[in-house]
């Protein structure tokens, strides 16, 4: 899709937004039907439904310091990290950044997630926090974003920073290949039971998904957790999508089910953030909000679904 949320077409919109916003009679729907026109988003096959999965901002209990019980490392970015943007001898690589590390003269692929497990703290860098599971560990990296609470009651906040520059892979579908879990168990829920009841079998599956997040710290609030587009996303109306179809900051109306049933969910929604999970047209993420309920709706949501960006006329995709 051509377009994107800026340019004379969306200032004007957005001028007329705040010419209207909090009058008296002022109409969001009508507002939205008069000025900008939906186009549905198309898969190159011509496939117009696809995944739309859940997420959330999880809470973790963990410790400023290694103690016992608090053993699991909460990483910043490593100092050794590389970050290379190849745009300016390559530009058809203009959205992508290789991540790497130097060895002698030669860049080598960043460590995986086994080799940075098995590395320790021999890996570079500030460890900011210290969490009690290892399994919640790995949702926060997935989820991309959370909450600590601290021993003495306090909450540290963390936010996504960067990553190894492997390739996310499912645990759940390396489950149900191996015929641990059906492919209707293999939801966050499930695989935590299955990891409760497979202690010692957990490094295995976590290491079967080579991609490794790193975390900053970042001031708490009562806002939502901080999105791509570095602003606070809002429960049950943010997603994260592919950019490369869907541009960032646009509003989307979305099509779907609530999360294992038939019941219709449609509404409107912002395309505020992404994932390494998040790839293809038709693909979306609906973010569900803090803590525990809204873990278990993203964990167990996997539907079909359909999604329409709305555009200013004159902004229509090529």
């Amino acid at each position: 899709m051509a377009s994107k949320p800026h340019g004379p077409a969306w200032k004007r919109v957005c001028d007329l937004a705040r010419a209207e916003d909090g009058k008296p009679g002022h109409d969001a729907r009508r507002f939205f039907e008069q000025y900008l026109k939906p186009y549905a988003v198309v898969a190159a096959d011509a496939t117009v439904n696809g995944m739309i999965t859940g997420y959330y901002e999880p809470l973790l209990r963990g410790s400023r310091t290694r103690a016992k019980g608090y053993e699991q490392p909460v990483r910043g970015v490593p100092d050794d990290l590389l970050t290379i943007d190849l745009s300016a001898v390559f530009p058809e690589l203009k959205d992508k950044r290789v991540r790497g590390r130097l060895e002698g003269n030669k860049v080598l692929p960043y460590w995986s997630r086994a080799e940075i497990s098995a590395r320790g703290d021999k890996v570079p860098g500030k460890t900011l926090l210290y969490v009690d599971d290892a399994v919640e560990l790995f949702f926060l990296q997935v989820q991309g974003s959370g909450r600590v609470k601290l021993a003495d009651g306090s909450m540290a906040r963390l936010n996504y920073a960067d990553q190894n520059g492997h390739s996310y892979q499912s645990i759940g579908r390396v489950l149900v290949e191996r015929g641990e879990l059906k492919l209707e168990e293999a939801s966050m829920q499930g695989i935590q039971a299955w990891a409760r009841a497979n202690p010692a079998r957990l490094d295995e599956l976590l290491n079967a998904n080579p991609s490794y997040v790193f975390f900053r710290e970042v001031a708490n609030s009562a806002d939502g957790p901080i999105g791509a587009l570095g602003m606070p996303l809002t429960a049950e109306r943010s997603i994260a999508i592919d950019p490369r179809s869907v541009p960032l900051g646009s509003p989307v109306f979305l099509a779907t089910t609530r999360p294992n049933s038939t019941q219709a969910m449609n509404r409107l929604v912002m395309a505020q953030d992404t994932g390494g999970a998040i790839k293809g047209a038709v693909r979306a993420d609906f973010f569900w909000g803090f803590g525990k309920a809204a873990g278990e709706q993203a964990g167990r949501m996997k539907q079909s679904g359909r999604l329409w960006v709305l555009l200013p006329p004159e902004a229509a995709p090529k």
